[in-house]
């Protein structure tokens, strides 16, 4: 059987960068496209080493784990090493899906010129199969996890979280948000994300009315809070990307199904927006906080 290597690698290339968007919309991580088509092309690459090679290791599982944790790393950037996890596993079952509904695919359409070699489906798909494949798959795993997604949200997923600043003591309702992973990206300290509005008594006004003038640099008198402030990158909260200003203190409490957990060295991410349309929190609170 004649392969053209060209458009194997184009077939490869376009159906990792659909298994790599579905993981995106999934985990609410959008990729940029640079990055999607540079680890869809590892992907690709590595496929066509499979078929042209005969030495045992490039099919070595353990390669192919390794291999799968550089095309998540680069397409996405994963913060730290739960998250990384986290997008491997939903990049694992984005391609088992995937799988599926490609073998369905053989085994209706029947091609000639397609084999599986070393776990590898090598060969030339018609165009239009290609096409169907990755819209069929893309709209099953979405929908799939989206469902999933709704039979798990309970009722007893929000908590409430006594701030503790000198004398002053604010308590405020959040969400326990599983896929908040948001760290000081030096230090480590993990973010517990408030609504600007619920913090104020707890914060100066000057700081709370003037987050985007302090990231920017602008000269605000912080006073004590000048080696407290620090400015936090994020990639949810309605943007692809942002800052968020934060402000370290000495500890919080967080009420959660009986339990309350004392959380020392916090930082309080400040959002000028609102979190909860329907107002049933005004804070973000990730596990890793609950965890440390």
């Amino acid at each position: 059987m004649t392969l053209y290597v060209d458009i194997v690698f184009l077939e490869n290339v376009f159906m990792n960068s659909i298994i790599l968007l579905a993981t995106g919309v999934i985990l609410k991580d959008k990729t940029r496209i640079i990055r999607n088509l540079i680890s869809s092309s590892i992907g690709a690459v590595y496929a066509i080493i499979i078929y042209t090679s005969h030495i045992e290791i490039y099919s070595n599982i353990f390669l192919k784990i390794m291999l799968s944790l550089v095309i998540v790393y680069i397409a996405f950037k994963p913060q730290n090493t739960k998250s990384l996890l986290k997008h491997l596993i939903i990049f694992y079952l984005t391609s088992f899906t995937f799988g599926g509904v490609a073998f369905a695919l053989l085994y209706f359409v029947r091609p000639q010129d397609i084999l599986l070699q070393n776990g590898v489906l090598i060969g030339t798909y018609p165009i239009k199969m290609i096409l169907i494949g990755g819209i069929v798959g893309f709209v099953i795993i979405t929908i799939s996890f989206k469902n999933i997604k709704g039979k798990l949200k309970r009722e007893d997923i929000y908590c409430n979280v006594k701030l503790n600043v000198e004398e002053k003591t604010k308590i405020i309702t959040a969400l326990i948000d599983t896929g908040n992973f948001l760290k000081d990206p030096i230090t480590k300290i993990p973010v517990i994300v408030a609504e600007r509005e619920s913090l104020k008594g707890l914060f100066p006004d000057e700081i709370l009315l003037n987050t985007s003038k302090i990231i920017n640099g602008g000269s605000i008198d912080l006073g004590e809070y000048a080696s407290k402030v620090r400015v936090i990158p994020f990639k949810s909260l309605g943007k692809d990307n942002g800052l968020l200003l934060g402000i370290k203190i000495d500890e919080a409490y967080i009420e959660y199904q009986d339990n309350v957990y004392e959380i020392k060295n916090v930082i309080i991410g400040i959002y000028n927006g609102i979190l909860s349309r329907n107002r049933k929190y005004v804070g973000l609170v990730g596990l890793d906080a609950i965890n440390e």
